[in-house]
């Protein structure tokens, strides 16, 4: 980018948080998307560091002059390439904001700055508040506080806390005009004119840079354990789901995979899947309790009503050793089938309706001569599954099959992105889920919001 422009952002910032070498602006580049579909970044790019919210204001304020766009950036765990950019802009890093601000043990909630991550608020509770703790959990812990807002992310214990929009109780946030203004706080009520906070979350750095948040935390629960049941078909499986929360029991995460994806998975990475039975299908249960014997108690229950429903077989996780194994392969199966498939998807549709949505995904891998092995949470809907590459080449028919999945989520009440989001990525797609009166009305709130298109411009939605 031409030299006014790092002159201007090293009048602001200083020297030392201005960066523009290839060398040093390389790893702003991409996030987690996956390489088969993420957008080719544009190098052309600066990257700045601010440290106060004054700079980020000034930033702001610099940028509508002289009309540049601006990425906010956090951890780049994102998958859906909102943080990647396609055309010469400023990366405006939020790295620098890392401190927590207050632990509120009565009202149960912490604020902290936008670029603290996941890890190190869950270590700085694990130390400090024993009693309480933080459970959204997406999947990557170098996630950063803003990211995970402006994202919504969610995650494998939705079922029980929600997901990050559940969490969000206040937001001190940048305006694209570099005003700096609070929305939300401590207040369990609040019906003062429009809830533009709920707005912003989930907005992808499209209509405001995040500088702090207030969360809500939950009593830490002394116990957590996990099982698994096998089951020979989705329906038993998604029926048994039903009854358990029906029983009153509400697990922390309820997991659905492929028997074929765990024991791939297993083997891949050197462990061992406890189930070897006829089934097809397993749930994996993560549950917490505050005593070793509701733990116990609340274990057995799940079993007994999943075998009631169909089940084959169920293992609880008896120590530590053995959970740490379950979760072990839950967690790997992303990593090892990456090498392997074009791109994973996320749709979601509501749990009465998986049955429906995992046979027309069969249906539609049929039609295109392939598999799409699959896991998910399906207490909450949102599966995962793969378009898988051929002789390690993106098929032809990669993108039709993808629509294919889509329309048949959107068919059964569902939506095309539960947790990556729209980004980049997925926008092409909103035709399918929306009206063109809808995206207008999108249109209409980003130009509100940011008149001058500078913030995350080409994510969403296209002015």
């Amino acid at each position: 980018m031409e030299q006014k422009y790092i002159d201007a952002l090293i009048g602001i910032c200083g020297k030392e948080n201005v960066f523009f070498e290839k060398a040093d602006i390389g790893r702003y580049l991409y996030d987690e998307t996956e390489e088969y579909v993420r957008p080719q970044a544009c190098e052309d790019c600066l990257v700045v560091r601010p440290k106060t919210y004054e700079e980020v204001s000034e930033i702001l304020k610099w940028a509508n002059e002289v009309k540049v766009p601006i990425i906010p950036r956090g951890g780049g765990t994102g998958a859906c390439g909102a943080a990647i950019p396609t055309q010469p802009s400023v990366i405006m890093t939020m790295e620098s904001f890392r401190k927590i601000i207050e632990v509120d043990e009565i009202n149960m909630m912490i604020t902290c700055q936008t670029g603290v991550t996941l890890a190190s608020l869950n270590e700085y509770l694990s130390e400090n508040v024993h009693s309480l703790y933080f459970p959204c959990h997406p999947g990557d812990e170098g996630a950063h506080v803003g990211g995970m807002c402006i994202e919504n992310a969610g995650g494998v214990r939705a079922v029980k806390h929600g997901i990050m929009r559940n969490y969000i109780k206040g937001m001190k946030v940048c305006l694209p005009n570099g005003e700096i203004v609070q929305l939300g706080g401590k207040l369990m009520k609040n019906n003062m004119g429009y809830d533009l906070m709920h707005l912003l979350i989930g907005s992808e750095g499209t209509l405001a840079v995040v500088l702090e948040a207030t969360l809500k935390l939950y009593p830490r629960l002394e116990y957590t354990g996990a099982l698994v049941c096998s089951f020979k078909t989705t329906e038993d499986a998604v029926r048994s789901v039903g009854e358990v929360q029906k029983s009153g029991i509400i697990p922390l995460a309820v997991e659905y995979m492929d028997r074929a994806i765990s024991l791939g998975t297993a083997e891949h990475i050197e462990r061992t899947w406890p189930m070897n039975d006829e089934g097809t299908v397993d749930l994996l249960y993560l549950v917490e309790e505050a005593t070793e014997d509701g733990l116990y108690e609340t274990a057995g229950t799940i079993a007994e009503i999943c075998e009631a429903n169909g089940a084959l077989n169920s293992v609880i996780a008896e120590d530590s050793k053995q959970q740490r194994n379950l979760l072990d392969i839950r967690s790997a199966i992303y990593e090892v089938y990456k090498p392997i498939f074009v791109d994973s998807l996320d749709t979601a549709v509501p749990v009465a309706n998986i049955g429906d949505l995992m046979r027309e995904f069969d249906a539609i891998a049929e039609k295109y001569g392939t598999t799409t092995p699959r896991f998910g949470h399906v207490a909450d809907g949102n599966f995962h599954n793969f378009i898988l590459m051929v002789d390690g080449k993106v098929p032809e028919w990669a993108d039709d099959m993808r629509r294919d999945i889509y329309k048949a989520a959107i068919k059964y009440g569902g939506t095309i992105t539960a947790e990556h989001g729209t980004g980049k990525t997925r926008k092409p797609y909103m035709d399918i889920q929306y009206t063109p009166h809808v995206i207008e009305i999108m249109k209409s709130i980003k130009r509100a919001f940011d008149p001058n298109n500078i913030l995350n411009p080409g994510v969403i939605i296209d002015l």
